[in-house]
């Protein structure tokens, strides 16, 4: 589970971001609307956390644009208590502030899970295409015999929609044990994936950040050195 963290006061995102960690999630923070904006056109969360009461551009205009692009993300709203920490129109939950981390780490899993139950079912990419409830693969309408973690992979690439996922996040979404990235658990499960889904090849290595699924029209997806 992917979540985005905007909140101004650095103790309190910071406390926030820790705490989510703890329980293995996967956490961005931004600390102001404009951050978390760039954010969100470049990666996919399942949760937002937003505090309403930011400086500079208002909290509410990083919901609206959630709203408006049509993304999965589901939204939590911090607000100040008393009438000015009204909810926006929409929003999926909301928080008072002061809060108990407890409440958040809950909601925040609970919206997760909804975000992931709102899933497509069908994702397709560059003539791949997965079937998430069958459990099927197909590359051109050539069936694909893909292990579990191959067909988590995928799906986790598809999923991104030609945004860069890295490895560390890979094993927190595939991996039920979570390895470490030094076993090399994500260069070898990619190997095998592009060898099956074979020419001419989608998966990309990014240096330095992780992978992303292009869109077919470039040849040559590189090597995985470098990558994470």
């Amino acid at each position: 589970m992917r979540v985005l963290v905007v909140e101004d006061e650095e103790f309190l995102a910071d406390m926030i971001v820790s705490g989510l960690r703890r329980a293995e999630l996967t956490v961005d923070i931004a600390h102001s609307s404009r951050a978390a904006l760039d954010r969100l056109r470049r990666d996919a969360y399942d949760v937002l956390v937003l505090d309403r009461d930011l400086p500079g551009l208002h909290g509410d205009e990083v919901f609206r644009y959630v709203v408006e692009q049509g993304l999965p993300t589901r939204v939590l709203q911090l607000t100040a208590a008393g009438p000015d920490g009204c909810q926006e129109p929409g929003a999926d939950d909301r928080l008072t502030k002061p809060f108990a981390y407890e409440a958040l780490r809950d909601r925040v899993l609970t919206l997760g899970r909804r975000a992931r139950s709102d899933r497509p079912p069908v994702i397709e990419r560059a003539g791949v295409r997965v079937d998430t409830g069958r459990r099927l693969a197909l590359r051109d309408g050539r069936p694909l015999a893909l292990s579990r973690n191959e067909f988590g992979v995928l799906e986790v690439l598809l999923r991104a929609q030609g945004t860069v996922v890295s490895g560390d996040e890979l094993i927190e979404e595939v991996w039920e044990e979570h390895p470490s990235y030094r076993t090399n658990a994500v260069r070898v499960t990619l190997g095998t994936l592009r060898a099956k889904l074979g020419d001419p090849p989608v998966i990309e290595a990014v240096p330095g950040a992780g992978y992303r699924m292009g869109d077919g029209a470039e040849p040559g997806g590189g090597g995985t050195a470098g990558a994470r």
